[in-house]
């Protein structure tokens, strides 16, 4: 059981000012694992004014001093690396393998990339006589998702300090293990006081005063358009910048020459795997269909031998959804697509037998979907793939682009070039093909409702600076 009762603000770590305590529940059992400590708005304003001490310092810094600072992180962060991968699995349920192979080796590239961008980044540029800079832009506010609760804090945390800013995380509430070890990696690299501070609590209380707080500069948000919606709301009266990556419906074009095992290897990575909690899930796959059949003979036997259980189980492929909220939101969406009269292939409803106790959940394939149906247009977030045939490539292109999110895409082709031309089309932040390895320092962002801005790398740093323009008789 994991007791903390603590916010980390200016330096220290100290009891909220009105504690309200959360027990937190071990996915894959449903039995209690943690209790924690919420704060409350009073200690949003003790944090961001700590944050805004620390910035008359800390954004006077040069690069060489943060590269540094960064390089005492990534030391840091290399010797608490399995404790951050106990701490995914406990709190999301993911796979102690996947934790360990995904979740925190993507958290360290954010620091090692962040160091990298230091050593080349043009602060300042003449253009003729005019002098254009870009400057630490002050307080940033970030709210993380549970999903991805090591790359999300540290991608943004390391971006925001790497330019000079000074930040105040919220982390997602229900998985809060992860951002207290960042918390103490950075405290024990030697971060400044009030340069990074941690306050752990329910959106609707820590991310609102985040978002309207007037000395906050900018927010930068994980989440859903929902939520989003409040932030920008709140955010409007200060005209405060706001970056946001929200959800996804991604598409997988599964072209007439794909090679079908690449094709099933990328729905296994970058959807089961991850138990559909992925807003860049491939989980629209379109099929020409003339290859339909060729490709379910390929697709289901992969499915049915994926391997749901302990996540701390070495055979384990597949963990719990994080949430009996959850289970029942993906539920609803298997019912819904039956409903709608697709046809179930594997999976389904209820529980995997023998697994009744934690939020397990079949992976499951529906065919003979249509892209208007709701499995196709909205976010399920869960291991539920929507198989949709097309007669051409141009059809299959149209419905790609037919959602109102615009986040991540697939495409498969022997073709390379044929693939590149279909991908150059597809309105989404990134597109993958042949299931090429994910690069963890690309711009990440979406088009549409899948957000604005861009996380990681120099494109992510550049949402914690501001331009200025100087020039002298």
């Amino acid at each position: 059981m994991r007791e903390h009762h603590e916010l980390y603000i200016d330096g220290s770590w100290r009891a909220p000012l009105e504690p309200s305590v959360l027990e937190l529940t071990d996915p894959a059992t449903g039995e209690p694992n943690a209790r924690i400590s919420l704060g409350g708005e009073a200690d949003v304003d003790a944090a961001v004014a700590a944050a805004k001490r620390a910035f008359t310092s800390y954004s006077q810094t040069t690069p060489q001093d943060r590269i540094a600072l960064l390089e005492r992180v990534l030391a840091e962060y290399d010797s608490r690396s399995e404790d951050l991968a106990q701490a995914v699995t406990e709190e999301l349920g993911a796979p102690l393998a996947l934790a360990r192979g995904a979740h925190v080796p993507s958290g360290r590239v954010q620091i090692a990339t962040a160091i990298e961008v230091l050593k080349s980044y043009e602060f300042t540029e003449m253009r003729g006589d005019t002098e254009v800079r870009k400057e630490p832009l002050g307080v940033a506010g970030l709210i993380t998702p549970w999903n991805f609760p090591v790359l999300q804090p540290v991608g943004k945390t390391v971006s925001a300090l790497a330019a000079g800013s000074t930040a105040v995380l919220k982390p997602a509430q229900s998985t809060p293990y992860t951002a207290i070890i960042l918390a103490e990696i950075l405290d024990a690299a030697g971060v400044p006081a009030g340069v990074f501070n941690l306050v752990n609590g329910r959106g609707s209380v820590i991310g609102s005063r985040l978002s309207s707080h007037p000395d906050v500069g900018v927010i930068s948000f994980t989440g859903s358009l929902a939520a989003q919606t409040q932030v920008a709301m709140a955010a409007a009266p200060t005209a405060k910048r706001v970056v946001s990556e929200l959800g996804g419906k991604s598409p997988h074009i599964l072209l007439p020459d794909a090679d079908l095992n690449i094709a099933v290897e990328t729905a296994m990575t970058w959807l089961m795997a991850m138990t559909g909690q992925l807003c860049s899930a491939p989980t629209r796959t379109l099929v020409p269909r003339e290859r339909l059949e060729e490709f379910l003979a390929v697709l289901v036997p992969a499915v049915e031998n994926i391997v749901l259980g302990d996540p701390r189980a070495q055979e384990t492929t597949m963990g719990p959804l994080i949430s009996a909220e959850q289970w029942d939101t993906v539920q609803g969406y298997i019912n819904k697509g039956i409903e709608e009269g697709a046809r179930l292939v594997t999976g389904g409803l209820g529980k995997p037998e023998g697994l009744e106790a934690g939020h397990f959940v079949k992976p499951t394939v529906f065919v003979d979907v249509d892209n208007s149906m709701t499995i196709a247009r909205e976010e399920i977030f869960g291991p539920v793939m929507s198989v949709i045939t097309y007669d051409t490539v141009e059809e299959a292109v149209e419905i790609a682009n037919d959602t109102p999110f615009g986040l991540a895409a697939y495409v498969g082709g022997e073709d390379l070039q044929a693939a590149r031309a279909v991908a150059e089309q597809i309105q989404a932040g990134t597109v993958l093909i042949n299931d090429v390895e994910f690069d963890w320092s690309a711009p990440w962002g979406g088009y549409k409702q899948s957000g604005n801005g861009r996380e990681f790398g120099p494109d992510g740093m550049a949402e914690y600076l501001e331009t200025k323009v100087l020039r002298g008789a």
